[in-house]
């Protein structure tokens, strides 16, 4: 009986390069990830004896999954320009190999492996499906497994099933049900692993659970309701293509010999000396000479655990003392906490690692506590010894997100200082594109791997917390956690060391920044929670009388939540048009399309407003009273620093910084942020930041003159536009200004502006034509940007952080355009970020040293949010668009406009 191997050659080549180090030959060409893939190739090669095969790799541009749903992958970030590279070496050597090799526009690897395994099982024929991708799974069946070379997990019927609780046959409806982060297709909201398979299991199929939607119940109920009308389209597009015509069928597909002469260019070229030496004298492949040249040359990488060896616990007083004595002595000391939560307010230590000479460290258990523990050394004893040294700022610590480690020791009245470094905002700055976790750093920059938190402490329901852990096991992991930091602190310094800008914002923006985010974090924000749950109470009477409206529209009482009772009601009792279809062809009820209707016809418009305020109450006027810590009273978001490739923070659990401001409904959102009493909330922003940015950055002269004057700028601009004197505008010819000054920011196309304005096209274009007349210099600036842009591959701010942009040399047009627009826009928003985070370090700093009582609580955006004493208001008015704007030196002035309230709404 054939077998056919199929490789989905895309999956092996982002995980070879994500876990690979950056290995480059002598002329500095990327090879890690087409050395790794020819490893795996290799290794199946010898696991698998099969004379039909394939690797598999997806084609440039968009796919029918593109046409079904316009932000499939939407969000996945530029392929970096290093993993581009490799791609043309690597097909070239996968043949060369005598793998078939098959890249078919317009469909993905997955569509091209599911249909040659539905042929050549139908034939009778073996299929291995070598792949990281859990989707493929689908295609398991008798006679064909899912192998994943990388974990060596080989998977058939039986152990898809073991795995993921459903049979192969039913993996799609599960990944309908929970969705896809990778590829961005939405699932049902809370919907995991568990839950999906509970309803498969009880409703059979996905087709009848959405039958049956009313019969669920609870809030996850309420959210399959909600995503009924888009599981039909999530459904085909988490569904491999198994019916699409190929260029070659499977019994096309032998396997071949060896190109000896293409390989050894090959091989010379990217430096592959064992692989070379092997091609050319056969007979020394067996040599272990070579086999360990092999090993160096797939990864600067030692044998897996063996930089563990130089590991130790500390439970006794005389290795307590010897490590504090060797920190203490140290000019630099890698420090890392185990805790019993990832919520840092409420987290307790179970431990602390430190490391001062790379592949040495220590671990200091202290609170580990299960059956046989060892004893440890007492918990308040070692921290008044260590007191002094944690909270001395002359000791210089290093860490990885040392913001989290400075929480937990604040949860036990220690206020950590000497926060010299963070491995995080290294990376962050040097790579804002790829990962930081310390697992994938280790990978890419050490070549090692390490612990996991699951390896040690589980997963799911058996997952044990790290106070549960085996001493000897935390040892392991924990102080791998402070050598490796160590490692990758010298690693990274070394790469920031040539780059003096970058350097800058690493050392001047992200560091002191974070210890400004900590005690904004560690203040948390006052909130009614009274009024809340008022405006909860209004809401939801405002939603049962929309929905009483509702039926009285439709003439009969209906599920507002259910898709298809809508659709029933819309178009087929109210004949409304149908404006476009499901993936099952059925009339669509998306947010979209009630837009459309809202504007002929009363009830989508109605239904609009009660999904909008419905949201509302679920997300917001619900949720944040549960979110008060009972210690302190408070709410306590947290802010990440290295998550936007802009420079932005971002604020989780909760996020407030995108609580609608737009609607009088949301504006109350705000109103119930408080000050206490005998204080006030003042806010104050930038004004029209990005626009000052670009005056800046083009040096147009009549944008320059504009802000020197103190002109409206808008004003100006409709003046400019219009031909009208700027006293003579009128509000209409300022909104448009407004849009194209905006717009323009932002890449907005003539179809974008038109579209925003309600005009016609060319009426749009003629605008834009217009704007660039006038100003000059803002063209110029665009396509000196995108130029530079495409011959550096990345953009800067005005204080070098660098954004990169791979996409801009992308064959899709409309990829390569999106990222012009980028080129464009992240300057401005860059910037943007990184003066508001130098305002943060300007206000904290003059707060300290002034000896104010008042206190920074939020950063959204170009906002600043102070709680603030009555009798120190006056004086926080006046300092701060002092300090705001005394931050940098532009071409145009900076402007900050301040204001005051008994709650954020009435200040902002």
């Amino acid at each position: 009986m054939p077998t056919l191997l199929l490789v989905d050659g895309s999956s092996y080549l982002y995980r070879a390069f994500h876990a690979l180090p950056d290995l480059r030959n002598s002329a500095g060409e990327p090879t890690g990830a087409v050395r790794g893939v020819l490893s795996m190739l290799r290794r199946l090669e010898s696991d698998y004896k099969a004379e039909y095969r394939a690797c598999v790799f997806d084609a440039k541009g968009k796919t029918f999954r593109d046409d079904l749903y316009p932000e499939y992958k939407s969000h996945r970030p530029p392929m970096p320009d290093d993993l581009r590279a490799q791609i043309e070496p690597l097909h070239e050597a996968v043949e060369a190999e005598g793998w078939p090799l098959l890249v078919v526009d317009g469909v993905e690897a997955d569509d091209v492996i599911g249909t040659l395994t539905r042929q050549a099982a139908e034939a009778g024929w073996e299929v291995v499906i070598s792949t990281g991708d859990k989707d493929l799974t689908q295609l398991v069946r008798p006679g064909v497994r899912w192998v994943n070379t990388m974990s060596e997990e080989v998977l058939d019927e039986a152990g898809v099933e073991a795995k993921f609780g459903v049979p192969p046959s039913r993996i799609i409806d599960y990944l309908a049900l929970m969705g896809d982060t990778v590829d961005n297709v939405p699932g049902v909201e809370k919907c995991g692993p568990k839950t999906a398979v509970k309803w498969l299991n009880q409703y059979g199929d996905l087709d009848t659970l959405m039958a049956r939607a009313d019969e669920v119940g609870g809030k996850v109920g309420e959210n399959l309701r909600k995503h009924l009308d888009f599981l039909p389209l999530g459904r085909k597009l988490v569904t491999v293509a198994t019916d699409l015509e190929l260029p070659l069928k499977p019994e096309q597909l032998h396997a071949r010999a060896d190109d000896k002469q293409k390989l050894a260019a090959l091989y010379e070229r990217m430096e592959f000396k064992s692989w070379l030496r092997e091609l050319q004298n056969p007979a020394a492949a067996d040599s272990a000479p070579a086999a360990a040249e092999t090993a160096a040359e797939a990864a600067p990488q030692v044998e897996p655990g063996a930089h563990r060896s130089g590991y130790e616990g500390i439970l006794e007083w005389a290795q307590f003392d010897a490590w504090l004595a060797r920190i203490s002595a140290a000019s630099l000391t890698a420090f890392d906490t185990e805790t019993t939560s990832l919520d840092p307010m409420a987290a307790k230590l179970v431990g602390m690692s430190f490391s001062v000479t790379p592949g040495e460290a220590a671990y200091l258990p202290l609170t580990h506590a299960y059956a046989d523990a060892p004893a440890q050394l007492p918990l308040d004893e070692v921290l008044a010894k260590l007191k002094p040294w944690l909270e001395s700022a002359e000791h210089r610590k290093v860490g990885q997100n040392l913001k989290y480690d400075a929480h937990v020791l604040a949860n036990h009245g220690i206020r950590l200082g000497g926060i010299a470094e963070d491995t995080l905002l290294e990376s962050y700055v040097l790579e804002s594109d790829k990962s930081h976790d310390m697992d994938s750093l280790a990978s890419r920059h050490l070549g090692l791997k390490t612990l996991s938190y699951t390896e040690v402490c589980g997963k799911g329901a058996k997952q044990i917390g790290f106070a549960e852990v085996a001493v000897e096991r935390a040892v392991e992991y924990a102080a791998e956690d402070a050598d490796i930091t160590l490692r990758l602190h010298h690693k990274l310094s070394k790469q920031l060391a040539p780059e003096p800008r970058l350097a800058k914002v690493y050392r001047e923006i992200e560091l002191p920044v974070l210890e400004v985010l900590f005690e904004m974090e560690r203040t948390g924000v006052l909130i009614d929670d009274f009024l809340l749950a008022q405006h909860s109470e209004e809401l939801g009477r405002r939603l049962h009388g929309l929905e009483q409206q509702a039926h009285e529209l439709a003439g009969q009482p209906f599920n507002l939540g259910s898709p298809k009772q809508l659709g029933e009601i819309l178009f087929t009792k109210l004949g409304l048009p149908v404006v476009k279809k499901t993936a099952t062809g059925q009339p669509s009820t998306d947010e979209d399309v009630l837009t459309q209707l809202a504007e002929d016809y009363p009830l989508p418009k109605l239904l609009l407003e009660h999904r909008g305020l419905a949201k509302l109450k679920n997300t917001y006027t619900d949720k944040l009273p549960l979110m008060v810590n009972p210690r302190t009273g408070r709410v306590h978001t947290s802010f990440s620093q290295a998550v936007a490739v802009t420079g932005r923070l971002a604020s989780s659990e909760p996020n407030l910084q995108n609580i609608p401001i737009r609607s009088e409904e949301g504006r109350r959102i705000r109103a119930a942020f408080i000050a206490p009493k005998g204080h006030r909330i003042v806010s104050a922003d930038y004004s029209q930041i990005e626009l000052r940015i670009m005056a800046h950055l083009s040096g147009d002269k009549g944008l320059l003159d504009a802000f020197a004057k103190g002109e409206d700028v808008h004003r100006a601009t409709a003046g400019e536009i219009f031909g009208t004197a700027p006293g003579e505008v009128t509000s209409e010819q300022r909104r448009y200004a407004k849009v194209i000054n905006f717009g323009l920011i932002y890449g907005m196309s003539a179809h974008g502006l038109a579209r925003n304005l309600g005009i016609e096209r060319a009426a749009a274009a003629n605008y834009i034509d217009r704007y660039f007349a006038r100003y000059p210099g803002v063209a110029a600036y665009m396509d000196n940007t995108r130029a530079s842009a495409k011959d550096k591959g990345y953009v800067e701010t005005v204080f070098g952080r660098r954004l990169y942009l791979p996409e801009l040399r992308a064959q899709q047009a409309g990829r390569r355009q999106g990222a012009e627009r980028a080129a464009i826009n992240a300057p401005m928003q860059g910037t943007a970020a990184d003066l508001i985070k130098l305002a943060m370090i300007a206000v904290s700093g003059w707060l300290k040293s002034s000896g104010a009582k008042s206190r920074l609580i939020l950063q959204v955006h170009d906002e600043l949010v102070l709680e603030v004493p009555e009798d120190e208001v006056a004086t926080i008015r006046e300092q701060l668009p002092r300090l705001m704007a005394g931050v940098a030196e532009l071409s145009v002035p900076l402007l900050a406009e301040v204001g005051e309230g008994n709650n954020w709404d009435e200040a902002h």
